[in-house]
């Protein structure tokens, strides 16, 4: 099948990998532009470009889909099908309309729950029992279109948003390639009840609130692995939490409870915390052994969260 793909990041990439596996002919990849990372600041391509690029596909990175020029480059293309994975850009009608199958999204969540940014950490933040992917037919809503495939399997009690990330991608991988190869398939409408949107993670979300329980704190640490790092402070800095447990426990909410080289115990507003992996501002991420030989924590010490 001549193929567009539209994606950006490593979730998308894998897909794009298993879709050229499969021998499809993939005609043209839209990604983001090149953007500033590392120490240097220097421009690097996206995870789907650097696989556009490896296979002499040619790449296109448009600003904007809204106008003339990037639509008639999209539509001389005479692509049978646009297969779109976390881009970043929004489709306008026209270029929905193009190819003869449409556009297919691969979206990890099972719609109608998390529509939206950010289905993976909204997942473990609310507490989900499963989550999976859907390949859906895109259309003008956001995230509202049929389903023609869905894949659910179950949320791990130590998964973090990279674990499941990776989960996710695997499984997006191989159900757009499923797809591809049965199209036309059936579609089936979203349900009007159990929508729910996975809003754009922000920063300050990550600050801890102790009043909360253990057992949301242990999804809300998980949720924000590897991004932006759960933070909580103590003695005027930053201190991201990486790795812990709900244990039982009481006392003031942020206050330590026991130290050991195995963990450092801190109250939360019900139950507690066994702490195993820190992160001091402009550090690295440490065992709680190692984070203590430069960090003395003891008992009755306090560590703070959201102002």
């Amino acid at each position: 099948m001549r193929v567009i793909f539209a994606g950006t990041p490593e979730f998308a990439a894998q897909a794009l990998s298993a879709i050229v596996a499969a021998g499809h002919e993939v005609a043209l990849v839209l990604t983001q532009p090149d953007r500033p990372a590392g120490r240097g600041m220097s421009l690097q391509p996206s995870a789907v470009k650097q696989v556009a690029l490896a296979h002499g596909i040619e790449v296109f990175q448009p600003l904007t889909l809204k106008d003339a020029e990037a639509q008639a480059k999209v539509a001389a293309v005479g692509a049978e099908v646009m297969v779109v994975a976390a881009y970043g850009l929004i489709l306008p009608q026209a270029v929905l309309d193009l190819p003869r199958f449409g556009c297919l999204n691969i979206h990890a969540s099972l719609l109608p729950r998390w529509r939206g940014a950010a289905p993976i950490q909204r997942a473990l933040l609310a507490g989900d029992s499963e989550t999976g992917v859907c390949i859906m037919q895109m259309e003008a809503g956001l995230d509202t279109g049929p389903v023609l495939l869905r894949e659910a399997f179950p949320i791990a009690g130590d998964d973090t948003t990279a674990t499941l990330h990776d989960k996710l991608a695997a499984c997006g991988a191989k159900l757009i390639v499923d797809a591809l190869a049965d199209l036309p398939l059936p579609a089936e409408v979203q349900p009007g009840e159990g929508v729910t949107y996975a809003h754009k993670i922000e920063k300050v979300e990550a600050a801890i609130d102790w009043t909360r329980s253990a057992a949301e704190l242990d999804r809300h640490i998980r949720a924000f692995n590897p991004f932006p790092g759960a933070q909580a402070q103590f003695a005027g800095q930053t201190v991201k939490l990486w790795a812990a447990r709900p244990v039982a426990g009481q006392g003031e909410p942020g206050s330590v409870l026991t130290v050991d080289r195995h963990a450092v115990v801190i109250a939360c507003g019900e139950g507690a915390l066994a702490v195993s992996e820190l992160q001091k501002a402009g550090g690295k991420r440490l065992p709680v052994q190692q984070f203590l030989a430069g960090h003395p924590l003891q008992p009755g010490d306090r560590f703070s969260g959201r102002d």
